[in-house]
């Protein structure tokens, strides 16, 4: 099992409505490309300089449906959601498999 994790840094002033759109649309679109069986949204919890931290896990049982994914998908929902949050955001991406 893979798991594509992406960490997200946000202003404060977006915070609730990003979680909302998160979990309102664009966590089923990625799952819903069929490239991942399932996905959660965490936050962190040790914070410095009041930020506001969100990890978005989606989990595949290939890395090459990820690969799939980041080739076909990811182009789109991405500009997508720079489109929504513009300037707003700073995400990074780890793939990481699954041992246990």
């Amino acid at each position: 099992m893979i798991l594509y994790n992406v960490t997200t840094s946000l202003d404060p002033s977006i915070a609730d409505e990003w979680v909302a759109y998160m979990r309102d649309h664009h966590m089923a679109e990625v799952v819903g490309t069929g490239c991942f069986i399932r996905s959660q949204l965490l936050r962190l919890l040790n914070e410095e300089d009041d930020g506001v931290t969100y990890a978005a896990q989606y989990f595949s049982i290939s890395l090459e449906q990820l690969e799939a994914y980041q080739q076909h998908f990811a182009p789109a929902l991405r500009q997508e959601m720079d489109k929504k949050f513009p300037g707003k955001y700073h995400s990074f991406r780890t793939v990481l498999e699954v041992v246990e």
